[in-house]
């Protein structure tokens, strides 16, 4: 087999429902989960920094240490009780989009946000109280600029800053989720599409409120900057207030109205895209790109499907999510919302969390779905 055979694996490989069971209670059980893990999901097996093509759970964690290093009872076994085998792989603390951190002062940071909102900040971009995103070395995407292009900074006045993922429109008549297809009509209303942090700050900003382009800690004001307000978005569930093991979250999206000439689903550099992705046929090894507000464009490889991670939202909580995909690292703090497509532009997910290693995403079609918009009209 070529390198890229074996970097994907055999096709129509899927984790048994029994291996799924035994991961979510074995190594992500609240109550006795083993130390590090923060997640697993449908990979290949590499050994010795080689893919092997052989299909595995893979059980993502905070650091891999020497089994001697470890007590038995945090241990993953070789394989799950279905004899599928397990790989251990390094993903770092996930975070609601944070890596490459400073720290600065408090005060700085809330008095930049204050100038836009009286009752002082509320978390919501991957930037805690306290530190912000800092890539010196990095060509950021946060100017004001109309037709704000997707990609660029922009964020709810409570919040930072994030990235425009894509502008969109809701389902016409006749749109249908599943099986997908586009409905035929005259849109009426347009959105800014990026996630529930960034637009909603992590479900605590009001319906109604502004967003503001580029996003506050970039220097955008409101009502000068203001690019569009928060229409709605998909609540997400947070432990403690709600156990880990209850959580349903499947996509961190929202939207907000914007006017027709003020954004465009062109995405900067790489244009607009040509169409989007079912989930069922996003694959380990697929070739991805986003451009984003803080890291620009970066290019990596799908690592993992139909993963469950626990993510950290700073003061908010850690929430869980199913069914999402992990990458080789493409994103810094800020960078949540962008739209993440193939090299040739097809639409695939929506990235909102990661770390210094790895980078996670929705699919397409559950953001599709939830919000009941359409991002773009051919499915591909």
């Amino acid at each position: 087999m070529s390198q890229p055979e074996l970097i994907r694996g055999p096709q129509g490989f899927r984790l048994s429902n029994a291996a799924r069971a035994q991961a979510l209670g074995d190594f992500m059980n609240p109550t006795s989960s083993r130390a590090n893990v923060v997640g697993f999901g449908q990979g290949v097996k590499w050994t010795n920094g080689e893919p092997t093509g052989q299909p595995a759970m893979l059980v993502f964690v905070t650091q891999k240490l020497p089994a001697t290093a470890m007590l038995e009872r945090d241990l993953v076994p070789p394989q799950m009780d279905d004899g599928t085998v397990t790989d251990v792989v390094a993903v770092g603390h996930l975070l609601a989009q944070r890596s490459m951190l400073v720290q600065v002062s408090p005060i700085e940071l809330a008095t930049s946000i204050d100038r836009h909102r009286g009752d002082g900040l509320l978390h919501g971009d991957g930037f805690p109280p306290g530190v912000i995103d800092h890539a010196p070395s990095i060509q950021q995407l946060t100017r004001r600029l109309r037709p704000a292009p997707a990609g660029v900074s922009i964020g709810n006045v409570a919040v930072t800053a994030g990235t425009l993922g894509s502008v969109v429109y809701d389902f016409l008549p006749g749109a249908t989720t599943d099986p997908p297809g586009p409905g035929i009509g005259i849109p009426s209303t347009f959105y800014l599409l990026s996630t529930n942090h960034i637009l909603a700050a992590s479900n605590a900003a009001p319906v109604g409120s502004s967003i503001v382009q580029p996003g506050p800690f970039d220097g955008g004001k409101d009502p000068h900057d203001r690019i569009a307000t928060l229409t709605r978005f998909v609540p997400i569930q947070f432990a403690p207030q709600i156990p880990l093991d209850r959580h349903q979250n499947v996509v961190d999206c929202a939207i907000a109205q914007c006017e027709f000439s003020e954004a465009t689903r062109e995405i900067y550099f790489t244009g607009a895209p040509l169409g989007w992705r079912r989930k069922a046929n996003v694959s380990v090894g697929d070739l991805v790109r986003k451009t984003g507000r803080t890291s620009n464009l970066t290019l990596g490889r799908i690592i993992a499907v139909e993963a469950t991670v626990d993510v950290g939202y700073g003061t908010a909580g850690i929430a869980r999510f199913r069914d999402q995909v992990i990458t080789t690292n493409l994103s810094a703090g800020g960078d949540s919302g962008s739209l993440v497509t193939t090299y040739d532009n097809v639409a695939l997910g929506l990235l909102f969390a990661g770390s210094a290693l790895a980078t996670v995403f929705n699919y397409v079609e559950h953001v599709r779905a939830a919000l009941r918009v359409e991002v773009a009209e051919r499915l591909m």
